[in-house]
């Protein structure tokens, strides 16, 4: 028999949710079992799966010990280098300003250096977080940005700060304006785009569409041209929708490709110009919340502006 006291960090987590992540390796069918036969209770009652936690619950654990994985000494997160740019920080939240190049979360080719990686190395070493003491919660990201893109990610110290985000990115309240070149000049120096994505898992790539069809998604894109060189246009895009390459196909579509963009752009004038990633950048989030913002409400009304966009120095007029 073992017992688990719920943290800050766990509460308001459904009671399945919560020991998805605490046991990785328990099937979810013996869980379901465990629940039912109280070999798990909740303050010493009978629960269900749908039983909300709250700070300072305790759970009575009648398990096999196989189930109690024991937390390593190292981490992988401490072989990613300490190497992050913040823009903002308080004891909430950070916003980090992700350069090209690097991964927000690890893949298969990728292990150790990601974005998310340097986080929790960044807070470790500040002793803002053990995983020794957390039950379910690590620090995570809550928007995300292609690997070739760089911009403005949010990552949330607390469980309360990753909820409230979440709602507010799926709620539209938050507002995330992007910077990038795109190929020639446009006839309208301003305009709000209106077509529908369709997403091709395979090939990893979108396509862009007039008519509605049964698989694609509805996209606006804003855009506004703030300067114009050589045939390229400086763009700022105000994205009020955020489908998988949508600010790159959807502005490739209508025939102005981002520079350095190989996967929708023109390779020639890639080659040409030597750009080694795709000129987009999320340069400019504002947070405008329209519901309560709960520990997060002194951020609303607040814009922050990323320092430095690589490629804006082209449109300089000394160059």
């Amino acid at each position: 028999m073992r017992q688990i006291e719920i943290t800050q960090n766990d509460s308001g987590q459904r009671l399945d949710k919560f020991l998805t992540k605490k046991f990785k390796n328990m099937p979810q069918s013996l869980m379901y079992k465990y629940i039912r036969t109280k070999y798990i209770k909740l303050n010493g009652k009978k629960c269900d799966i749908s039983s909300r936690l709250n700070t300072g619950d305790i759970l009575t654990l009648y398990i096999k010990d196989e189930f109690f994985q024991e937390t390593p000494d190292e981490y992988d997160f401490l072989k990613a280098p300490v190497k992050l740019d913040i823009i903002y920080e308080d004891d909430n939240i950070m916003l980090l300003n992700k350069k090209p190049g690097l991964i927000v979360h690890p893949d298969e080719n990728y292990h150790f250096d990601s974005l998310i990686a340097r986080v929790q190395h960044y807070l470790y070493d500040k002793k803002e977080y053990n995983p020794k003491k957390e039950n379910s919660f690590a620090p995570a990201l809550v928007n995300r940005i292609d690997r070739n893109t760089g911009g403005i990610v949010i990552a949330a110290k607390n469980a309360e700060t990753l909820r409230i985000m979440n709602q507010k990115l799926k709620d539209r309240e938050l507002r995330k304006f992007y910077l990038c070149i795109a190929v020639g000049t446009f006839d309208k120096k301003s305009d709000l785009l209106v077509d529908y994505l369709e997403k091709n898992e395979k090939q990893n790539r979108v396509y862009i569409s007039k008519k509605p069809s049964p698989n694609a998604k509805i996209i606006k894109t804003k855009y506004q041209v703030l300067a114009e060189k050589n045939h390229f246009s400086l763009v700022e895009v105000d994205l009020l929708t955020g489908r998988t390459h949508q600010i790159r196909a959807h502005l490739a579509s209508v025939g102005h490709p981002l520079l350095g963009d190989g996967k929708y752009g023109k390779n020639d004038i890639n080659r040409k110009m030597g750009y080694k990633w795709q000129a987009l950048y999320s340069y400019k989030l504002s947070f405008r919340f329209t519901t309560d913002g709960g520990i997060l409400e002194y951020l609303n009304g607040k814009t922050f502006t990323a320092p430095e966009v690589w490629f804006t120095s082209y449109f300089d007029e000394k160059n």
